[in-house]
């Protein structure tokens, strides 16, 4: 393991965030960029510029990329990404060729859930489950000390675990996926549709400008932050169901820590405490086994560039 300086990237649809991160997880310098999404050599070519940028001042030794997609097991091929024009495409080599670094490309959860692991809420264990509430659910796990990547590199999708069988159709092509109910996209969905006829929701509909259809995670965070009542419900709706898909997962893993990360956990207790009731509720052999501690993530979205950086530098 190298103590010297290491770069991570952090590449999602819109955007690309870059650190130079040192050896205990410090940032020591940070820039963002636009993602040119539809353009896998544009997309590369600015990788390497945010690289050159951070190389130009500090002495960088290695790069790793946190990519949204499935990664393949050799680390450096990105098999397919949603939201990015890639299939099979070569960027740990393309990357390397282009910097003159070793070059590490992660799935983005997984270098985020190595984060807190390595400098977050979960450094204190070795074994962690890292869940990720934002539009989609997302998230990593780290077992013995080791991030589980399966046998093909594309394990750990949290967010496909099937909670609803012949449910609500999810962008992955099944039905019933955990996403479909526990995400930030499912909670403004419901809240929606449910303000639609609900006497309950004016408070949140008046906020939307008397549209339902307006209506926006910020905004449901703000009204229940209010104790707007209508809104409060929509967390625990979400709640439950995290902790459900969460009792599941806990059942084959057991982890120490459980780390609630995303945009959405910024909700805090009002994300958390739904969230908690459901999984103690469902926990296989509840009371008779040690139940893991919830955990907020401490690295917010710095996560997935410090988590990457430390990648490359293992």
């Amino acid at each position: 393991m190298s103590s010297g300086l290491t770069c991570g990237i952090d590449i999602g649809g819109t955007k690309m965030a870059g650190a130079v991160v040192d050896a205990a997880g410090r940032v020591l310098a940070e820039a963002r960029v636009e993602s040119p999404a539809t353009d896998p050599s544009a997309m590369e070519a600015a990788a390497a510029a945010l690289v050159a940028g951070f190389a130009a001042e500090h002495a960088v030794t290695a790069v790793g990329v946190g990519a949204a997609g499935y990664i393949a097991s050799d680390r450096s091929t990105v098999l397919f990404a949603p939201n990015i024009a890639w299939r099979n495409e070569p960027l740990g080599a393309d990357l390397a060729r282009l910097t003159g670094l070793p070059v590490v490309v992660e799935n983005d959860a997984n270098a985020a859930a190595w984060g807190e692991f390595r400098y977050g809420a979960g450094r204190d264990v070795d074994d962690q489950l890292m869940v990720t509430v934002g539009t989609g659910v997302g998230g990593g796990i780290v077992i013995d000390g080791r991030l589980l990547r399966g046998a093909h590199g594309v394990g750990a999708e949290i967010g496909h675990l099937n909670v609803v069988p012949d449910g609500t159709l999810c962008g992955c092509g099944n039905h019933g996926c955990l996403e479909q109910y526990g995400s930030g996209t499912a909670l403004v969905r419901a809240a929606r549709e449910a303000a639609a006829s609900s006497l309950l929701a004016r408070d949140l509909v008046d906020r939307a400008g008397g549209d339902p259809a307006a209506i926006t995670g910020p905004m449901i965070t703000t009204a229940a932050q209010a104790g707007d009542r209508f809104a409060i419900e929509q967390f625990e709706q979400l709640g439950r169901w995290l902790g459900h898909g969460i009792a599941s997962l806990v059942a084959v893993l057991d982890p120490a820590v459980i780390v609630i990360g995303g945009g959405v956990s910024e909700a805090g207790e009002l994300l958390v405490a739904p969230l908690r009731a459901s999984f103690e509720h469902e926990l296989t052999g509840r009371g008779y086994r040690p139940t893991p501690e919830i955990r907020l993530a401490e690295l917010g979205n710095r996560a997935g560039v410090i988590g990457a950086a430390d990648l490359a530098r293992s």
